[in-house]
């Protein structure tokens, strides 16, 4: 169950009672989730609390002479497939978004891997963290892949899972409570012995492990998410940021409908071939049988390439 602070479902609560006039292009879509939290994982969320631009930003600075409304909608749509079809990148990051998102620490730093974004992260200097630490479902736990090294292979059985679960939640539930400890602190903030000093939270933090929860705004253009989301959502992404990458997909569809509808076409739904694999392709459409050694592709590329042709 995702899990906002009283102060954050009070300030939530707050921004979604105001409304305010604006003469600047909004997004329908948007607007109607605005400052929402959409649960992920057992305790993390994504909501939008600001943005910048729609589809009609993304045509407005494509065409640049032209002011908003002076194209029909299908003209929108072709030019936006036009531009992501052939790669073009700055009419794109036009439009911005920023978005609240709480997910555990690994989570995290594989997500800051994406550069091209302004982030502010939950500072655990200046606060104490919260007991709040991700502990997988027993599907999503599985053995380290023989064919992929950052991967996983076949789920564990019900007998490990059990111990595994039981181990992560007794070294997360041990770990806060040693940091309380080397705090000084309970969990409200008051002392625990008032004879000690307790150690820095700067300190006390590093005793806490990958699964515990962060929290960062997140901000970035309309390009650069797109690209996070052709990597992240891809069905090979590790599943615990994947899922983030899937209700950020539906908040794109409700923010740029025209973008989402290209970006799904000539990204998520596309492939791209190396010039052996085109040569390959080509060899087989005029009605040749190949095997891999007909080809100049490693092994690896050609199993790459056997699976998009079987959409696996």
């Amino acid at each position: 169950m995702s899990t906002l602070s009283d102060e954050q479902k009070l300030q939530i609560q707050q921004s979604r009672g105001t409304s305010a006039s604006t003469r600047r292009a909004v997004s329908p879509g948007l607007e109607e989730i605005l400052y929402e939290a959409f649960p992920v994982l057992d305790h993390g969320f994504v909501r939008v609390v600001d943005y910048m631009g729609d589809d009609s930003a993304v045509v407005q600075a494509a065409r640049v002479s032209y002011g908003r409304g002076t194209r029909q909608v299908s003209e929108d749509r072709g030019l936006i497939n036009y531009l992501l079809r052939h790669w073009h990148t700055t009419p794109f990051e036009m439009a911005e978004i920023k978005l609240h998102v709480k997910m555990p620490i690994f989570v995290a730093r594989q997500w800051i891997r994406h550069r091209m974004a302004n982030v502010n992260e939950y500072s655990a200097r200046y606060s104490i963290l919260d007991r709040e630490f991700y502990i997988p479902e027993p599907a999503q736990l599985a053995a380290q892949s023989v064919q992929n090294r950052q991967g996983r292979g076949e789920v564990v059985g019900a007998d490990e899972a059990k111990r595994i679960l039981d181990l992560l939640t007794e070294d997360s539930q041990r770990s806060y409570d040693h940091y309380l400890d080397m705090l000084n602190h309970d969990e409200t903030g008051k002392p625990i012995d008032e004879g000690r000093q307790g150690l820095a939270r700067e300190l006390a933090r590093m005793n806490l492990s990958l699964n515990f929860y962060t929290q960062w705004y997140w901000k970035t253009d309309l390009h650069n998410l797109m690209n996070f989301l052709r990597l992240r959502a891809d069905k090979h992404a590790q599943y615990e940021i994947r899922i983030y990458a899937d209700v950020i997909l539906d908040i794109l569809q409700k923010w740029v409908p025209l973008t989402f509808d290209a970006f799904r076409e000539h990204r998520l739904e596309a492939a791209s071939f190396s010039g052996e694999a085109v040569k390959a392709l080509r060899r087989m459409l005029a009605g040749e049988t190949l095997e891999q050694s007909d080809t100049a592709m490693s092994k690896r590329e050609w199993d790459e390439f056997q699976a998009v042709l079987a959409n696996q």
